[in-house]
């Protein structure tokens, strides 16, 4: 950090306060996503495949950087064959101590599926580098964007926290935490004003699974913006909380809680915690405000609020965006319905299709998923869905929402995840695009022969779960595939490919 950078309005970004490797082992199960899929269903992280070959092969990269970052950096990508735009993280192997930390953080990153989290697409591999090619985020870091305006209104500000609340609540629902949440890991999606704008959680570098009741042990972290517990080597999940709340300490005064001229006072304030609102520059600052920040920063974790508790609070529910009333029209139900009709390799590239499509062309199902998510953890239940469609007048009997339910829940974890309801509830002319299938058609492609034969679809669909490698053997399966190949050559090219998606 330097002493220079006593505020967040410093152009150097504040190094992390212990960049050492983690001094637990790396945790197995993380090598591959977490999240258990029931027997023959489909999950979110299958499809972002380790793709074989040269990047180079497969994506235009632009010379000029977009970011650098601690390990590597960050460039523009335009996929050859789909003409996608990506961000492609370039990662010398050369910066890594340790290349278990890079492959959690690339299994963590598989198993976010949430509208508050940027997406990873695919990765690659080569002698020098790893490379991550994740959704494009054009509008820059929150941190650049304070600077810029040297503070937020309250409804600004608010707008921002709700939305880094939820991603909070989702991700410690999935027993992650990100342990470095600071403006800088926060991108805009667009270069849209604040309160249009989508914001983006990144780097996991120093994300951690954790089970509820253990504590964890490294100390990670950046000094402005890490909670004192973790500087003892003993602390929970709640420690992104206490981040949540420098950062929006941040938002609305322009500089941090804790300052100082070096690491070590940072640090040591840091530990203290005695947290000050100056009169001049807060006078202006509602007294809610100044209440939601103190129960996040709190020296006690016990006594620092969740991310439920906090998305709950008064202030985020006076000056946040409101829900809107859910608008939905009798075409919902009907493509939910005609979406359980489906077959399951229908299915499956669906799901690759909703992945896939830009923030703009699924912003009006994405917001009809936040306002049907009511506690705001990201995923959608069956009383969430019910109480939707009650409140749209639409009604679905008991039973037969729940099939609908079932049929939408590709991975069987009981709730709707945020890709999983795109899939089911795109529009057929967002889907039948040729420019878009081809996108969806180059995920199952994995030789870029033009073809998708037996043993491609096969690993695609397995991707590591033994379950799933049945659907590909099964019955169902092998009439789906007649169907499809409709030539008989044994492979599906894109053709017979466009006519399965086109057809109703």
């Amino acid at each position: 950090m330097g002493a220079c950078a006593a505020s967040p309005r410093a152009t150097e970004h504040p190094e992390r306060a212990d960049a050492s490797p983690s001094s637990r082992k790396p945790n197995p199960t993380l090598l591959m996503p977490a999240k258990e899929i029931k027997e023959g269903g489909i999950g979110h992280a299958q499809f972002i495949l380790d793709k074989p070959g040269k990047i180079q092969d497969v994506y235009h990269m632009e010379h000029n950087a977009l970011g650098q970052g601690t390990y590597g950096t960050v460039c523009k990508g335009k996929h050859r064959v789909t003409k996608a735009v990506r961000a492609i993280k370039t990662i010398p192997k050369k910066n890594m101590r340790n290349t278990e930390r890079f492959k959690r953080e690339i299994a963590i990153m598989k198993m976010m599926d949430h509208h508050g989290i940027v997406k990873l697409h695919e990765t690659f591999e080569d002698q020098r580098n790893i490379y991550l090619a994740m959704e494009l985020c054009e509008g820059g870091e929150l941190f650049d964007k304070i600077i810029a305006s040297g503070r937020f209104t309250e409804v600004e500000a608010a707008h921002v926290m709700q939305q880094v609340l939820r991603a909070i609540f989702y991700m410690h629902m999935n027993k992650i935490c990100h342990r470095d949440l600071k403006p800088e890991n926060f991108l805009l999606l667009t270069k849209e004003p604040i309160l249009n704008n989508v914001l983006k959680i990144i780097d996991f570098g120093l994300s951690h699974d954790f089970k509820p009741g253990e504590f964890m042990s490294t100390r990670a972290g950046t000094p402005f913006y890490v909670a004192p517990e973790v500087l003892t080597s003993k602390y929970t999940e709640r420690c992104d909380l206490w981040s949540a709340g420098v950062i929006m300490y941040v938002l609305l005064c322009g500089y941090p809680p804790f300052t100082g001229k070096s690491d070590a006072e940072v640090l040591s304030k840091v530990k203290q915690g005695y947290l000050q609102f100056s009169h001049k520059d807060w006078r202006n600052v509602s007294d809610d405000a100044k209440d939601l920040i103190r129960m996040l920063i709190k020296t006690n974790p016990q006594e620092r609020l969740s991310a439920e508790q906090a998305l709950q609070h008064a202030w985020i529910a006076q000056k946040a965006p409101k829900a809107a009333s859910v608008t939905l029209e009798e075409s919902f139900v009907e493509r939910l319905q005609a979406f359980r009709a489906q077959n399951k390799f229908k299915k499956a590239v669906l799901h690759v299709i909703a992945g896939h499509l830009s923030s703009e062309q699924i912003r009006g199902l994405r917001n009809i998923y936040m306002s049907l998510d009511a506690n705001g953890d990201g995923l959608l239940t069956l009383g969430e869905l019910n109480a939707g469609l009650q409140q749209a007048g639409l009604e679905v009997c008991g039973t037969d929402l729940q099939e609908l339910v079932d049929s939408i829940d590709a991975d069987g974890s009981g709730v709707i995840d945020y890709t999983e309801f795109l899939a089911a509830t795109l529009e057929h002319r967002q889907y039948i695009q040729e420019d878009v299938c081809r996108s969806a058609f180059s995920v199952f492609d994995l030789n870029s022969d033009g073809k998708i034969s037996r043993e491609e679809l096969r690993r695609v669909l397995h991707s590591g779960n033994e379950n799933v490698a049945k659907l590909t053997e099964s019955k169902s399966m092998e009439l789906v595939w007649k169907e499809v190949d409709s030539n008989n050559d044994g492979s599906i090219d894109f053709e017979e490919f466009l006519a399965m998606m086109r057809g109703t």
